[in-house]
């Protein structure tokens, strides 16, 4: 019996109307992603990319289509299913470990399984000993890894990614990208990561979709097969990223599109 899918789109289209003009953002936009899954979106600035993000995570509705999560239908957000952005979203003024706790005061279990869980996840992203630091103290990378640790205590089934990695220097973004292989082989979670860097869609995801905007389309969608880790100089890396950056030559066209490459 075929296994169903971590996520269904069905048909999904996406408007939104400012000053009584009506803007197209996505239209019928149609795919699946399998259970332990890394899939990237990837497209041009503009294309509803974090839109659609959004709607999956039940933030928004769309105008039509469907969105199923496990196959239920997504109508509001879900502890299954957590957002990660760029901007890591810590408070200040709680501790790491209270950051990570953040997340799970709203479960029915003790303070000190709370702890104990929060101090597990910090330790699977390598800070369980900054523990007792506030985010002010710490790092770019060192924040987003607690904003990982906290998305990732909650134990979702679905983790949405929103460039979160786009605001770090290269040797950062880097070692992020590799720690992020590392816990979802452990975890087995499965995760969408919207991004505008090609070489990280080639060298972290299963499968790439392309979109192209004007309105969002899934212009086209590349299985990546080959196996972690990627060396980012090989010829099969390089032969991917060229697939990819031929295929956003043909569906947008527009010379003032920058992308990370």
């Amino acid at each position: 019996m075929e296994q169903t899918p971590a996520v269904r789109v069905q048909n999904l289209s996406k408007s939104f109307t400012v000053k009584g003009q009506t803007e197209q953002i996505l239209q019928n936009l149609s795919f699946q992603v399998k259970k332990g899954e890394i899939v990237s979106i990837l497209g041009p600035s503009g294309c509803g990319k974090s839109t659609l993000l959004n709607i999956l995570g039940g933030f928004e509705q769309p105008d039509s289509g469907t969105v199923l999560f496990g196959g239920t239908p997504v109508e509001r957000p879900s502890r299954k299913c957590v957002m990660l952005f760029q901007n890591y979203g810590l408070l200040p003024w709680r501790s790491v470990l209270k950051n990570v706790e953040l997340g799970l005061e709203g479960l029915s279990i003790s303070k000190q399984q709370r702890r104990e869980r929060a101090l597990e996840y910090l330790k699977l992203v390598g800070l369980e000993e900054k523990a007792d630091l506030f985010p002010p103290q710490l790092s770019g990378g060192m924040q987003q890894r607690v904003a990982i640790a906290r998305a990732l205590a909650i134990q979702p089934e679905l983790l949405l990614m929103d460039e979160p990695f786009a605001a770090l220097d290269t040797f950062n973004r880097y070692h992020l990208q590799d720690e992020l292989l590392r816990i979802q082989s452990l975890e087995k979670t499965t995760i969408i990561l919207v991004t505008h860097d090609i070489d990280e869609a080639v060298y972290l995801s299963d499968r790439v979709l392309l979109m192209s905007g004007n309105p969002g389309q899934i212009h086209r969608e590349i299985s990546i097969p080959t196996a972690r880790p990627r060396d980012r100089g090989h010829g099969d890396f390089q032969h991917f990223r060229k697939m990819i950056l031929d295929a956003f030559s043909f569906c947008n066209p527009v010379p003032s599109v920058e992308y990370s490459i």
